[in-house]
């Protein structure tokens, strides 16, 4: 797991200065404190940071083909690169190092760009071919490595993360003003678009290929859901043979491995799984909160390692740790994502960097195999719209207004949804983008940054990347929008930039395409059955989890920030969203800001759009006033205070 970055420029006889590969690498050497590599030769321009996991003495990056025609740098890991050897060495290839890297550059000399769908696990990587003069750029299927890229007239640059981009000084950071519309929306920016003009995400399942002037996007990979006829049993036995190849591959390396334990199903099996495939004592992380009224996971996670016998780990975070780190948080995610639980996954990840290097997670169990509860309550509610036809808007109404007069507050958003075309209820964790979150936002906006708002930019940009979403299974629909959105542009997003944060690197098996795939292939009914979420998933490991977290209600990761921000954080977030810088920014009335507050201290239900609003201006600060390269100013507060205390439950 590493970071890397690269400069091709266009013109003939240009050069790529090797200061700024430096300093684009430098950037990231959290991502890769192990090593740093170097290739720059005319008009490109390589660079690298090493986290050293496989092959620990000659994993060198870049590194090349026996005649230095290919080079290459990568980020990631590749889980069956040992059997691609073997196929490579028949073919007469040499290997000067046991890595999967130098697996990739021949397997490029065999396959050209179809070398990637031979690739199974997580990557972002570059290629540089010098006898076809082009730069070939490539992410995995489901998008768990990010890979950023800026495109202009005179050069195309390339980097894991969009901070160093902005590490060259020709690129001045360009804000998308209908970004912020987008991200208020969503809480997160779903797309391939980032809040920087000049900055772009590549897919996930593509690959990109620069040649001259010209560049190529194409994907290789895409979910498809086409059910087929196999039985509850079969699938049963399929699945849990799959998920034991998963967690095997997901093992390999030559550093120890851990897991986190959120107190769940899905990250039980893999610890689950992994147990019994080893002798060993394996080694677990959890986080918690003492906070009144929070539901606590650790009683849960200490259940499953006193199980399973590992060295176990917790630790608790307060808010005055919450607030220190969230300068850092915006400054490692790049992106504004409202996403509070980060915080607790850097916090435990750095915990677990004392002990080990890879971290393995349950993260994707749920958009594989549908276990949100917004999945079943979506697909009844589906159900009731077509039983009521063309009477559904008027049942909106009368239902909505019934809820309110009952108390029923969490019933709210489905009433409403009942008169909403029925596209817009597939979005799943989107669904609320047309109702209050816009319209809270709305009340916020000035009239003159509203005024110059594009209203459909933000819909219409989900709907451009959902075209191919399956429509003949409700629960099929829902998932393919999530993986598409959700899973990929915040929680993967999260779960690389927070881990990587600490030089740890984090693998999700759930999210082993193969697993994904086969998901893909059963019908709605065998992931959701009556009101049981996630059913196939529950019969595979019925026997491998304990009962008592297999058959647990789903609880989140329940971070109390909405409590702090009613309490110990208060007066600094009105600190900062009442500045005069803030509001010079001229986004959004200092009135209605003042208003959000105190509704959120009288309700506690305005803690996301307060969350968000925060979020949204330590990015401007960090990334357009400061340039974004650089770290972000030191926390007022010590990071190493008696309030966070790390416990050791072996």
């Amino acid at each position: 797991m590493c970071g890397i970055c690269g400069k091709l420029v266009f013109d003939e006889g240009a050069t790529v200065s090797p200061s700024v590969v430096k300093a684009m690498a430098d950037t990231m050497e959290h991502r890769g404190p192990d090593d740093e590599g170097y290739y720059v030769s005319g008009r490109i321009g390589l660079g690298f940071r090493r986290l050293s996991i496989i092959d620990l003495a000659t994993g060198h990056q870049p590194i090349s083909n026996e005649d230095g025609t290919v080079w290459i740098v990568f980020n990631g890991e590749i889980y069956n690169y040992r059997e691609l050897r073997e196929d490579l060495l028949t073919k007469g290839h040499r290997f000067r190092t046991h890595t999967d890297t130098e697996v990739i550059v021949h397997l490029y000399e065999e396959e050209g760009e179809e070398c990637v769908q031979k690739l199974r696990g997580m990557f972002g990587f570059a290629i540089w071919d010098k006898t076809n003069d082009l730069l070939f750029l490539a992410r995995d299927r489901v998008g768990i490595k990010p890979l950023y890229y800026s495109l202009s007239d005179n050069a195309l640059l390339f980097a894991s993360e969009m901070k160093a981009i902005l590490a060259d000084p020709e690129v001045v950071p360009e804000l998308s003003s209908g970004m912020i519309d987008r991200f208020l929306t969503f809480k997160y920016l779903p797309g391939n678009e980032t809040m920087l003009r000049n900055v772009i995400k590549l897919p996930p399942g593509s690959y990109l290929i620069a040649k001259g002037r010209r560049t190529r996007l194409k994907r290789y990979w895409d979910l498809r859901f086409e059910s087929s006829n196999i039985s509850i049993r079969s699938a049963e036995d399929q699945l849990a043979s799959l998920l034991e190849e998963a967690v095997k591959v997901h093992m390999i390396s030559d550093v120890p491995v851990g897991f986190l334990l959120s107190g769940g199903m899905d990250s039980t099996a893999m610890l689950s799984i992994a147990s019994s495939m080893t002798a060993r004592q394996g080694t677990s992380f959890t986080v918690g909160f003492d906070t009144p009224g929070v539901v606590d996971e650790r009683p849960y996670a200490r259940l499953v390692a006193k199980k399973f016998g590992t060295e176990h780990h917790e630790i608790t975070i307060s808010a005055r740790e919450f607030e220190n780190f969230l300068p850092d948080y915006v400054w490692h995610m790049e992106e504004p994502v409202c996403e509070p639980p980060a915080i607790a996954l850097y916090y435990v990840s750095r915990l677990a960097r004392n002990s080990v290097k890879v971290l393995i997670s349950g993260e994707g169990g749920d958009e594989g195999f549908g276990g949100y509860p917004t999945y079943r309550n979506l697909l009844w509610l589906e159900r009731l719209r077509r039983g009521l036809g063309p009477f559904r808007r008027t049942a909106s109404v009368c239902s909505n207004s019934l809820v309110r007069l009952l108390g029923l507050t969490g019933l709210e958003k489905y009433a409403r949804q009942l008169g909403v075309p029925p596209e817009f209820s597939y979005y799943g964790g989107l669904s609320n983008a047309l109702g209050d979150s816009r319209r809270n936002f709305d009340d916020l906006y000035t009239a003159s940054f509203r005024q110059g708002l594009d209203r459909n930019f933000s819909i219409n940009a989900v709907r451009e990347g959902l075209k191919n979403a399956p429509v003949n299974d409700d629960v099929n629909h829902m998932l393919y929008v999530d993986t598409k959105t959700w899973l990929v542009d915040d929680l993967l997003l999260k779960a690389d930039k927070m881990t990587m944060a600490n030089s740890v690197e984090l693998r999700v098996p759930l999210l082993d395409h193969k697993v994904l795939e086969f998901a893909a292939s059963l019908p709605g009914n065998f992931k959701i059955r009556s009101f049981t979420t996630k059913y196939i998933a529950k019969k595979a490991l019925t026997g491998l989890v304990p009962t008592e977290i297999l058959h647990r209600k789903k609880a989140g990761f329940p971070v109390p920030y909405s409590q702090w921000l009613r309490t110990d954080l208060r007066s600094w977030i009105s600190d900062i969203l009442l500045d005069r810088e803030t509001l010079a920014r001229g986004y959004f009335k200092s009135s209605a800001i003042e208003a959000l507050i105190l509704e959120h201290v009288r309700s506690g239900g305005r803690s996301k759009e307060l969350f968000s609003l925060l979020v949204l201006e330590l990015w401007h600060r960090q990334f357009l006033d400061k340039g974004g390269s650089s770290s972000p100013t030191v926390p007022r507060a010590s990071l190493n205070s008696a309030a966070m205390e790390a416990h050791n439950l072996a």
